[in-house]
């Protein structure tokens, strides 16, 4: 058996790895967020980001906040929303 020069084989012609180059990554369907901008939300911190923020929960999703400490239940109030994660402040 041999391979001559021009065999196709691994020579792309316009192909990748992975299907349509032009398609992006998505990780499934985009999900609406457990939290919306403005509103507020009674959680608990149970932990300390890096930056020194409360970090919650809502439904799995996290969310900082300023100010706060391990341990504490309190009301905060949404003011930002990323893709991953959304940003609060306490609410007095």
């Amino acid at each position: 058996m041999s391979y001559s020069r021009d065999s196709r084989y691994g020579r792309g012609k316009g192909r990748s790895y992975g299907g349509d180059a032009s398609k992006s990554f998505n990780r499934g369907s985009p999900t609406t967020k457990p939290v919306e901008v403005g509103k507020i939300y009674e959680v608990d911190i149970t932990e300390i980001s890096r930056k020194g923020d409360g970090i919650a929960r809502v439904q799995g999703f996290i969310v900082f906040v300023e100010n706060a400490n391990v341990g504490n239940k309190i009301r905060v109030k949404v003011i930002e929303v990323a893709d991953r994660f959304a940003k609060a402040t306490i609410e007095v």
